[in-house]
């Protein structure tokens, strides 16, 4: 039953705050307190230095009792800052959380207007006029409480996904952890070394891939994707499609009946495939079977038929043998989870540089891409660690790296954001040279170094000392030698001055990263916002990095913007704890702003249902009609359907029709009726 009853004798106090000088030195604090004084309602105003301390949350919960307040009304900062503060010493003084009402005269006002005194003052009593118009009309709300599965679910298993997955399961709580390739490990598992301590990345990572495929807390469901969402924090439900691997793993074998049966991993059945295709793993540089392991290392250690290539000659089912682990009539199987808190971990694509035509990617053969250069330089690579060039495989001696490759780029075709890590690991990839390479000279184009993190600074140092040349300066061209495939490098040396033209044996573009192909259709699916560039976008970007607008989803990794392996670590580190946090509580409270239905005007119409972006209405049968239903933990307090219905059937708690409408007249007419 919807209460639309308020307060008949208001009594509202207004607490003006000074924060220091970023509010009082553009605005006159003492005006806007007198102002209030004069407002309708307001029985109490003062202003105070710091009114979220200690002592100013304490004269509010003294003016309450004492003036025997029904509102308050504080004019800060934003309330995405200290609304929970101000709510919380609300409670301490004896009254409803709900009934608090915040002016922001900080962000909004005194930071815009910093130089404009007058005017910013007569804006903040706007502000404070509204406030306590609405203030007036405010209700006591009770906030809602659900259950919580106890399980948890990560989508993707970089290293990202793999920290999150064992931090959850170490904590006690069973974890989903869902890959859409065959093995676990993303982009890491591709690179030779991590900066700047040089670690061979495999002999890093496999520790964790193996840990991830035995703990017991961990069900790992590699070769699928996410296909349906519906629920809400606490009480996801989530469709899995797993795809048709047409291998079996020995427990599916067990299932079937077949004793000692399922992939053990012997290759027996790739050595005799006749397909063979180009090995993605591998950037195309090394061919793989139409059934595979993209690695020796690779988590499960079993082997995938790629349904697109195969022929089916059968080929592999009778070099398989008696272990019958080879299906290949299998089809995609549907597994529906329930969980209760999720992390998404999507990582990223590399930006196709071939788009900036002027590096002659693509056209040239000479010219790689980072992630190309890592797999020719790694000793499990395609060349066994041998660096070559690609037009002959001679061994190179002038290599060039091209830093900002789509990065930091204002033409509309590559990407205007810093991608972070390609800097050190072009450093990174100097060092390789030189070390393997007697008498090579890498040669690095760059606009700046952005060496920030812990050591890298001096890792940055160690290269210049070892020989690699600097030059500072934007790449316009690359053009090719036809008759011994050289490469000539056109660019502006900004510290001589003039343009220079550089030939070289090889060039490596440090190619921008940007979001992952399924990102844009996973958030989708769990209701995430996105940045303007295609990163899931966090709750705050200070004070809620893992969280999300979508209450029990958290972010990790690179999908939440660039980022490099510490930094991935240690977020993912943060979303697991932050997930492991409302199913250890076993409930969590939901904000009651949402949206309730008032059945008798109800008309049934419907409308409201597919207007709602969170699928939060239904319609169900009361009486013999049609009435719109609300799943309160789904709810956002967004208004869309508030604002739609024609029946006026719709009660927006904490934001109902004769709440705003006060605003608007305080605003407009000064709060006459």
């Amino acid at each position: 039953m919807v209460d639309i009853t308020s307060e008949k004798n208001p009594r509202i106090g207004v607490f003006v705050c000074h924060c220091g000088t970023n509010i009082a030195g553009s605005i006159d604090v003492k005006d806007v307190v007198e102002y209030a004084k004069t407002l309708p309602n307001v029985v109490h105003a003062e202003d105070y230095q710091y009114v979220c301390s200690t002592p100013g949350q304490k004269k509010i919960e003294d003016a309450i009792k004492e003036k025997n307040l029904t509102g308050t009304v504080v004019a800060a900062c934003s309330p995405r800052l200290h609304e929970p503060t101000f709510r919380r010493a609300t409670q301490e003084g004896g009254l409803n959380p709900y009934r608090f009402e915040m002016a922001n005269i900080r962000e909004q006002n005194s930071w815009v207007h910093m130089h404009e005194k007058e005017e910013a003052t007569a804006k903040a009593k706007d502000a404070v006029r509204i406030a306590v118009a609405k203030a007036s009309l405010l209700q006591d709300l009770k906030p809602k409480f659900v259950d919580v599965e106890p399980a948890a679910l990560v989508v993707g298993a970089g290293v990202a996904g793999m920290q999150a997955a064992l931090d959850l399961a170490n904590a006690g709580i069973k974890t989903y952890l869902i890959e859409k390739n065959p093995t676990i490990g993303g982009r890491m598992s591709q690179l030779d070394k991590t900066f700047p301590t040089l670690d061979c990345s495999q002999c890093i990572l496999t520790p964790k891939m193996v840990e991830v495929g035995r703990n017991e807390n961990i069900e790992l469901m590699t070769y699928s994707e996410v296909e349906e969402v519906d629920g809400f924090i606490g009480n996801f439900s989530v469709k899995i499609r797993k795809k048709a691997r047409g291998v079996l793993t020995p427990d599916e074998a067990e299932a079937k009946g077949i004793v000692g049966g399922g992939c053990n991993g012997c290759g027996d059945c790739e050595a005799v495939c006749p397909v063979i295709k180009p090995n993605p793993f591998e950037m195309g540089m090394k061919p793989r079977k139409a059934i595979y392991i993209y690695h020796p290392q690779v988590v499960p250690l079993i082997y995938t038929v790629d349904f697109d290539s195969c022929i089916k000659c059968g080929l592999c089912q009778t070099a398989c043998g008696e272990k019958k682990a080879i299906d290949l009539e299998m089809q995609d199987e549907f597994v529906d989870l329930k969980v209760g808190t999720v992390v998404l971990a999507l990582g990223y694509d590399i930006f196709p540089v071939e788009k900036k035509t002027e590096w002659g990617y693509k056209q040239f053969d000479n010219v790689v891409t980072s992630l190309e250069f890592e797999r020719l330089i790694c000793a499990s690579g395609p060349t066994g660690g041998h660096l070559i060039r690609p037009s002959d495989g001679a061994t190179p001696k002038r290599i060039g790296f091209v830093l900002c490759a789509g990065s930091r780029d204002n033409t509309g075709i590559g990407k205007p954001y810093c991608s972070r890590f390609c800097c050190m690991y072009s450093l990174k990839h100097a060092h390789q040279i030189i070390e393997k390479i007697p008498g090579a000279v890498p040669y690095i184009f760059y606009m700046d170094i952005r060496s920030f993190g812990k050591m890298y600074e001096e890792f940055y140092y160690r290269i210049q000392d070892e020989g690699a040349k600097f030059i500072r300066g934007r790449v316009s061209n690359i053009l090719e030698d036809p008759a011994t495939k050289n490469l000539h490098v056109y660019a502006e040396d900004t510290l001589l001055g003039r343009p220079v033209d550089v030939e070289l044996d090889m060039v490596v573009l440090a190619a921008a990263v940007q979001p992952s192909a399924e990102t844009e259709k996973t958030r989708r699916l769990f209701g995430v916002s996105c940045s303007q560039d295609g990163w899931l976008l966090e709750a705050h970007p200070k004070l809620n990095p893992c969280g999300t607008t979508t209450a029990g989803v958290y972010v990790a990794g690179v999908c939440q913007g660039p980022k490099d392996i510490p930094d991935t670590v240690a977020q993912a580190e943060g979303a697991a704890s932050a997930a492991s946090i409302p199913i250890h509580l076993g409930k969590v409270e939901l904000e009651p702003y949402f949206a309730q239905c008032i059945e008798e005007k109800c008309a049934g119409c419907g409308m409201c249902v597919n207007l709602c972006p969170y699928q939060a209405l239904s319609l169900v049968e009361k009486d013999g009609r049609k009435v719109m239903q609300v799943t309160e933990a789904k709810c956002k307090g967004c208004g869309t359907c508030g604002a739609y219905c024609p029946g006026g059937a719709i009660w927006m708690q904490h934001f109902t029709t004769p709440q705003i409408i006060a605003q608007i007249d305080a605003f407009l007419v000064g709060g006459e009726q």
